[in-house]
């Protein structure tokens, strides 16, 4: 049996982990990281990445079908495309090991001592780890727990055989003909709506009274609009009970209470997340728990000393940058630094067509606070965004009414998850209305939809 000793050992080599140990290798912190899969976590290998490669890859195919009908306002005709979906997962599937070798190579950089295998907890100080040569032992000063989450699953829609979770989604070698979603958040609706756009006929089977119920309902409108266009049928406040006989469509309970039968040869279960606390040897270290999630402070500190906690096991937002920006912050924290952390300014996308972005308060949320100031700039006045044909949607800025300070920001359309940076900004740097609107905005950009949106807020926009 191998022994190592350290100053910090990360369990998890997601986001928050590679993060973590990477800074604090940066930092001069002799570090050891642990991860049972390949590095990166479900972000990169099985979530984010993955996704978003599959997102641009539909929206490119969906794109030259039009150019195909010869009937696209640009004036652009070609061929009756084709799709090697086979090809495309192979694409995606580039870019996720070149990520993952690049993670490898900055945590060797780091000098961070990378170990494979499951840890399990003896005490807070003690992991051993089963690898593929033997069992290791890892006894450090400081442990970060940062083993992420997992798909939930349904009792009566158990993973397996046509039933699938985002994991399984991402590595399908083929289309499917009928795709069934249960679940309108984001995730569902970010597969759904490019499956459907790879030719699948996709159903949404939502619980709720809309899909997206994190948004507000001015946000998602244009997103519905979208799902409508693309042929997608939406069942809200609608229940999925389970599989046919013959496991080829799922049935479903209707709003109104009738049993529907909706043909699937893959159903995709999207009903949230979990965090990963089983089978690390937790209930040997007794943490405190707040729900499914380990209890932290604002330093991801945990009940027990010299035990931090970071991402999605954390709670929500179940975010990679969130986890991300944790991991830096107790990195520094362990060598010696002064953090603290404020997750006031944590952007929140939805790679949904159009996109979805928001920061900071709602405005029901701010009204709840006090009188506010709310500006919305439609894309449909927005030169940039008629010359991507992109004109459903707006950007919106909520603000304090006495002293203009900014409380939050949204925005739904093209492309908009590039102005997420814009948004945290502003926030994070106590931002006011007249700041945005004084700042010049380059033109023509979808940006200017943002500082058109303080304007109004101020009662003085230019273009609308």
């Amino acid at each position: 049996m191998k022994e190592i000793f350290c100053k910090l050992l990360v369990v998890g080599a997601g986001p928050g982990g590679y993060v973590c140990a990477i800074r604090a290798g940066q930092l001069g912190v002799d570090t050891v990281i642990v991860e049972a899969g390949k590095p990166g976590g479900t972000c990169l290998n099985v979530g984010c990445i993955p996704s978003k490669a599959l997102i641009h890859a539909a929206q490119e195919f969906e794109k030259a079908g039009h150019w195909a009908a010869r009937s696209d306002v640009l004036g652009i005709g070609v061929e009756n495309p084709s799709l090697d979906f086979a090809a495309t997962i192979a694409w995606k599937d580039g870019i996720v090991s070149r990520l993952n070798n690049g993670v490898a190579g900055l945590l060797k950089k780091a000098k961070v001592k990378y170990v494979q295998g499951w840890a399990t907890f003896r005490d807070g100080k003690t992991v051993s780890v089963e690898t593929e040569t033997g069992e290791q032992v890892i006894r450090a000063e400081t442990v970060v727990i940062a083993t992420g989450s997992a798909p939930v699953e349904l009792p009566f829609l158990p993973f397996g055989g046509p039933v699938v979770s985002s994991t399984e989604a991402l590595a399908l070698r083929q289309v499917p003909q009928h795709l069934a979603v249960v679940g309108g958040g984001y995730i569902g609706l970010e597969l759904g709506i490019a499956f459907a756009k790879l030719g699948a006929r996709v159903t949404v089977v939502e619980a709720l009274a809309r899909v997206l119920p994190q948004y507000d309902a001015e946000l998602v409108r244009p997103v519905a609009k979208r799902l409508s266009a693309l042929g997608i049928e939406v069942l809200t406040g609608a229940k999925a009970k389970g599989l046919s006989a013959k496991g080829d469509a799922l049935l479903v309970e209707t709003s109104d209470g009738r049993d529907k039968r909706i043909a699937a040869d893959r159903v995709l279960v999207t009903v949230g997340r979990k965090p990963v606390t089983a089978g690390w040897g937790l209930d040997q270290i007794d943490l405190d728990m707040a729900g499914r999630f380990i209890r932290i402070d604002e330093q991801c500190r945990t009940s027990m000393r010299g035990i931090y906690a970071i991402g999605d096991v954390t709670g929500e937002p179940m975010l990679a940058h969130r986890a991300m920006a944790q991991g830096e912050m107790v990195a520094e924290i362990v060598a010696g630094q002064r953090r603290s952390w404020d997750k006031r300014a944590i952007p929140a996308v939805c790679f949904t067509d159009p996109e979805i972005v928001s920061v900071g308060l709602s405005p029901d949320e701010a009204k709840a606070l006090g009188e506010t100031r709310i500006g919305i700039f439609p894309f449909s006045a927005n030169g940039r965004a008629m010359t991507m044909q992109g004109e459903d949607g707006f950007v919106r800025v909520v603000a304090r009414a006495d002293n203009h300070l900014v409380l939050g920001i949204q925005a739904v359309g093209q492309g908009v998850s590039e102005l997420s940076a814009a948004f945290s900004l502003a926030l994070e740097m106590g931002a006011r209305l007249e700041d945005i609107a004084g700042t010049i905005h380059a033109h023509p950009t979808q940006s200017e939809a943002f500082a058109e949106a303080a304007l109004k807020a101020l009662g003085h926009a230019l273009h609308i």
